[in-house]
């Protein structure tokens, strides 16, 4: 298995770091005000199917997986040109642009959740793919390793990779000087601002954690995005307050919450009525029969199996193409 992407997007580091190879061209999105970024953009996204087909005819690939985004269309489209079979990956409740371009050109498309008018044999609901190694820790353990207290009970926040900044500032503000114990992954960006505001011992604000299995382990209460975070929020049974990012593409986070909520595993809190979480995070956390149920709503909305399935699919794809049974 090998991959392919962009030189200067995080695949450029997390590829090689994971230990597989990685072959990089040139394609980034458009811009969305006409100028010389647009004009760079569009040349890069008619280069980029040509340097897509070399890749493929150096590394014969059986079957192509595009992961979503502006990155995979060329590959897709490369794929189609040499008749090698595709299928693509969409995160979110939202089917973005770059993968309803693309979706004639695969043979499969897996979503994480149903998306009104892609159904049929094409489209299969798998949920979203994540990491193994971020199940399966155990609370105690994890609070030991944290530094979080064993009996109190404890408030997780998840600010993303790249960080929430509405979100940080909110809850730094709320809870730097008081309130219960608290885990803050702020992000890399926001991180340095925020440290000056903290001024108690069990408040634990990390820029990321680099064993996510124990963060995601350690609360009995989370805050959090509703990106791909909310899919391991779900697999380990976290009750969350989910608040979308109100400027997502297509508001995709907003239906991405309301699945959770629907499912009664999480409550959705729009961004700009974000004083309302104080709150809820002390009515739930006195709460324990709410958190216990909000946790198994959470739990059978789980889809931790995402990635087999998604990998089976994809050896039946290339068995297809060899002429080979499964």
């Amino acid at each position: 298995m090998t991959f392919a992407g962009s030189p200067d997007r995080v695949e450029s580091r997390l590829v090689p770091e994971a230990g597989f190879e990685l072959d990089t061209f040139s394609i980034s999105g458009f811009p969305r005000r006409l100028g010389f970024g647009l004009l760079r953009a569009l040349v890069r996204a008619a280069r980029a199917p040509f340097a897509c087909l070399r890749i493929l005819r150096r590394r014969s690939p059986d079957v192509v997986l595009g992961g979503g985004g502006y990155v995979a269309g060329p590959m897709v489209l490369a794929a189609r040109i040499r008749g090698v079979p595709a299928a693509l990956t969409e995160a979110d409740a939202h089917l973005g642009l770059a993968n309803r371009l693309a979706a004639p050109l695969a043979r499969r498309v897996f979503l994480a959740y149903e998306i009104p008018g892609r159904d049929g044999s094409k489209y299969r609901v798998v949920g979203r793919p994540i990491p193994r190694d971020h199940l399966g820790a155990e609370r105690a353990a994890s609070r030991d390793a944290l530094g979080l207290p064993q009996d109190r009970p404890v408030l997780a926040v998840f600010g993303g990779l790249a960080g929430a900044q509405a979100l940080n500032e909110f809850v730094v503000e709320t809870y730097g000087d008081a309130g219960p114990a608290l885990l803050h992954i702020a992000g890399e960006r926001d991180y340095a601002a925020l440290r000056a505001k903290v001024t108690r011992s069990d408040y634990v604000l990390l820029a990321t954690a680099r064993r996510f299995g124990e963060a995601l382990a350690a609360p009995d209460l989370a805050i959090s995005r509703a990106g791909g975070t909310v899919w391991e929020l779900a697999a380990t049974g976290t009750p969350t307050i989910l608040v979308p990012y109100p400027h997502a593409t297509g508001d995709h986070q907003r239906l991405n919450a309301l699945h959770f909520e629907r499912g009664g595993g999480a409550i959705v809190v729009p961004q700009e009525e974000l004083g309302r979480v104080t709150t809820l995070v002390s009515e739930l956390l006195a709460d324990r029969e709410r958190l216990r149920r909000m946790s198994g709503a959470m739990q059978a909305l789980a889809r931790p199996d995402a990635a087999i399935e998604i990998a089976d699919e994809l050896v039946r794809l290339a068995s297809a193409r060899r002429g080979t049974q499964v």
